[in-house]
């Protein structure tokens, strides 16, 4: 359906540029005020439970357990000292000394707003805003409570502050623990997990320093501990949970009236979750979908990256168990089926953003490829459901795919689909892997569809389909609907040159004079001569498929784990869909 362009006021000369100028500059982002104010609130009732936990261990409970048992483990550390464990010592509290942090922390912001292709402003505000909350924290605590250093030699010189609480720690914890977090959450791959646990272990390592150092009690260093962990809950939730803050002023448009009577109903801020595949999604097209969420009234969306670990399940569930009312999808067919996996049975509306390379899910809705056509054209929609396949088999866990689901050729296909070959060429990378991929060997399978009897055929691939077009407009599934509450399944065994023409022909027609039988039509089928029959096609609400060999597996364009069986059924309705008029 034919939209037209919000209209807005003439530009005069000179201000397209200026309005660029104004992209680049440093305008604070929109909500800044609201979550400063909510972070020096949560900050000011931090003080006040580490100032009163500082009280309560020099006043009341000093005479309690542990308290009464801190000064043998600092004798102990110093009956223990060597000059290794001395000079090792050193190390761990110089990781945690002022200058050090203030030098980590600054040359590791710099890094994250200069080095990347896209500057990381609110990764490098997250540390810089938590080491400094953490630091005027420790200043209050300080100069609250009293407490004298332990009777023991001490290697360092002590300064005129309370014992309580470590700053060492406390600084360490926020500015180590801060990376670990964001190593966490942006690298990939197996050293994510290492990095990450490396930058929590620095921590640990400067308050067992300190003890050895005689510089603290025990109390003092879970006191730092508990400072810098608390202000890096504080400022993390408030710039990548809470959405409060978003993109700077003028970046996108506010909502107008009309644009917010549009979408009755829309969420407020963070109830709009946006789960995006950054291989396929860039910054400029994060900013892109905003602006149209905003125009819509979908206020302060929340952008949730996947991983290489996490395709977009545990982002979905997350963001159901966060109460988002709608979930946005932004990847290819294998970040919608991870999703859809998670929002299965749920009732909360997904919105199909195509950012992938064959978007199938995205072409049969009836929905445009581009991503921000497309969200508009969901956000103008309402919501429908659609029906999802639930497959399991050998050495795969159950799970829901969205489009289709395959063994044999197909398969292979999407194993010998290169990823840089898909960035370049799309679609059409699928189509140079499979000229190498048709000498795969053919399969015995054995098929039995819902209560009919078994069926026993060869095949070089067979096809399960909620949906039935693929790239290019080629209808491999004439009859597949995703609301029908019915998978449809394809089953190809050309032999030779004329089978292979004869395949071809059928499903360039669409299948209109192909035989289809339903699943109770089975047996009929069977009775007669169905050898050298090429495409086969079939309605069913359950299928067990049973190989004589181990066989390439897929779920919606991403290969999974070899094996022998695939099961399959129909989930009717199971996805809730924003779709168009006309859609699906």
């Amino acid at each position: 359906m034919p939209t037209t362009a919000p209209e807005r006021p003439a530009e005069r000369p000179g201000q397209r540029a200026g309005a660029a100028r104004t992209s680049r500059s440093f305008a604070l982002p929109r909500g800044t005020g609201r979550t400063a104010a909510r972070i020096a609130a949560l900050t000011v009732c931090q003080g006040a439970l580490m100032v009163g936990l500082g009280l309560l261990i020099t006043g009341p409970a000093r005479g309690l357990w542990p308290m009464t048992v801190e000064d043998d483990v600092n004798e102990g550390f110093e009956h223990a000292r060597t000059g290794t464990l001395t000079t090792l010592s050193f190390l761990g509290s110089e990781a945690g000394d002022t200058l050090t942090v203030i030098a980590v922390t600054v040359l590791a912001c710099a890094g994250l707003i200069l080095i990347p292709r896209l500057p990381m402003w609110r990764q490098a505000a997250f540390l810089a805003v938590a080491v400094s909350l953490q630091s005027l924290v420790f200043l209050v605590i300080t100069e609250s409570v009293d407490r004298h250093r332990p009777e023991v030699h001490r290697l360092d010189a002590s300064p005129p502050t309370s014992s309580y609480t470590s700053g060492h720690t406390g600084a360490a914890t926020a500015i180590y623990g801060g990376l670990a977090v964001l190593a966490l959450s942006r690298l990939r791959g197996p050293w994510r997990r290492i990095v990450g646990g490396l930058l929590l272990l620095v921590p640990v390592l400067v308050a067992v320093a300190r003890l050895y150092r005689g510089m603290h009690h025990p109390t003092d260093v879970v006191g730092g501990l508990a400072n810098g962990s608390l202000s890096l809950l504080i400022v993390g939730r408030a710039l990548f949970i809470d959405g409060t803050v978003t993109a700077p002023a003028g970046a996108s448009p506010a909502p107008s009236v009309a644009s917010a009577e549009a979408s009755p109903g829309a969420p407020g801020p963070g109830r709009t979750a946006v789960i995006f595949n950054p291989t396929v999604t860039g910054e400029a097209d994060c900013e892109a979908l905003r602006g149209v969420l905003e125009r819509h009234g979908h206020r302060a969306p929340v952008f949730i990256e996947t991983t290489a670990e996490d395709p977009g399940t545990g982002q979905a569930a997350g963001a159901l168990r966060g109460g988002a009312r709608l979930v946005v999808v932004c990847g290819g067919d294998g970040t919608l089926r991870a999703a859809a996996d998670a929002l299965a049975g749920s009732g909360v509306p997904l919105a199909v953003v195509p950012c992938g390379t064959g978007n199938l899910l995205a072409r049969n809705l009836g929905l445009p490829l581009s991503p921000t056509d497309a969200l508009d054209a969901a956000l103008r929609g309402t919501p429908h459901r659609i029906d999802l396949g639930r497959v399991e088999g050998d050495g795969l866990t159950a799970t829901h795919f969205a489009a289709m689901s395959g063994a044999g050729l197909d398969a292979a296909i999407m194993e010998h689909t290169d990823d840089r070959a898909k960035s370049v060429l799309g679609w059409p990378a699928y189509v140079l892997a499979g000229v190498g991929t048709l000498r795969t060997p053919r399969m015995r399978l054995t098929v039995r569809l819902d209560d009919a009897p078994a069926l026993h055929r060869t095949a070089r691939m067979v096809l399960i389909g909620n949906v039935g077009t693929v790239q290019g407009g080629t209808t491999l599934l004439p009859a597949a609907r995703p609301d029908d509450g019915l998978l449809d399944l394809l089953i190809l065994d050309p032999r030779g040159v004329g089978g292979w023409l004869r395949a071809l022909a059928t499903l360039l027609r669409g299948g209109a004079k192909a035989p289809r039988p339903s699943a109770v039509d089975t047996v009929t089928a069977e009775d007669g001569d169905r050898s050298g029959v090429p495409v086969e096609f079939f309605t069913f609400r359950r299928a067990e498929l049973t190989f004589d060999s181990t066989q390439s597996r897929e779920l919606d364009g991403d290969p999974v784990t070899p094996g022998r069986r695939l099961t399959a059924e129909v989930r009717p309705g199971a996805l809730t869909v924003l779709l168009p008029a006309g859609g699906a």
